[in-house]
């Protein structure tokens, strides 16, 4: 059973496997080749203030792959009810295309949140999230309850709901949905992120063509409501792709 931050750091483990993966070879350039080419850091790092807090972001500027399973993940179990209850998470499927095996997920994220004065007695890490840029692709989504905000298109219309230990969208049980397919024609899903929090916090938004995310509420919280289009029950099945 996976539980708690122990997803952030699975899911981190993966994201830097997959980027390991990657490789190329050096090549000189002359100086006019030189003028025409751009670089960025594979590593970003932002600081930003909003409401009281202080927030630190590390970005991974990489595209990634990913392939891979979670299993019975449980967070913030109390009372025998999760904040986050998922028997089944896949990243990508195995019944389609060849394409559809793997996820596409862009610039990588973790931000942590601190309160009080840098360098001083009062100050704290209230809690981090974990987000990504932009994500593409299907993703096997077998829920049972989820504390957050879910926003997901369906043949009946869209589905959404922002609250604490939810089990249905609109009526409709999160258990009756097989998945997700992230990103349409118009680009990735560009608003996932789960967080980790001891108080209520009103993250900087990932994205200004979104707008700011709801509010991720203490304990475990998952945020994801963009371009999302669910795939009808049961859970795809994913045979998980290695190498290229």
């Amino acid at each position: 059973m996976l539980n708690r931050p122990l997803l952030s750091s699975a899911i981190a483990a993966a994201l830097l496997a997959a980027a390991a993966c990657a490789h190329a070879q050096g090549k000189p350039l002359d100086d006019a080749a030189l003028s025409d080419t751009w670089g960025q850091a594979l590593l970003d790092l932002t600081n930003t203030s909003q409401g009281g807090y202080d927030f630190s972001r590390l970005t991974f500027n990489a595209d990634i792959a990913l392939s891979m399973n979670l299993k019975g993940i449980l967070m913030g179990t109390k009372g025998g009810t999760s904040d986050i209850d998922i028997p089944t998470l896949n990243f990508g499927r195995s019944d389609t295309t060849e394409a559809a095996r793997t996820v596409a997920i862009t610039n990588p994220y973790f931000e942590w949140v601190y309160t009080g004065t840098a360098g001083s007695a009062d100050r704290q890490v209230v809690g981090m999230r974990l987000g990504f840029g932009g994500i593409a692709g299907d993703v096997g989504l077998l829920m049972n309850t989820v504390s957050g905000s879910l926003s997901i298109n369906t043949p009946g219309g869209t589905i959404s709901g922002t609250g604490s230990q939810m089990t249905s969208l609109n009526g409709t049980a999160l258990s009756s949905l097989g998945g997700v397919t992230a990103g349409t024609s118009d680009g990735a899903s560009r608003d996932f992120f789960l967080s980790v929090l001891k108080n209520a916090v009103a993250f900087p938004t990932s994205n200004p063509a979104l707008g700011a995310p709801a509010t991720a509420q203490a304990g475990f919280w998952l945020n994801w409501t963009d371009r999302l289009n669910a795939i009808a029950g049961p859970t795809p099945p994913n045979v998980p792709k290695i190498g290229p």
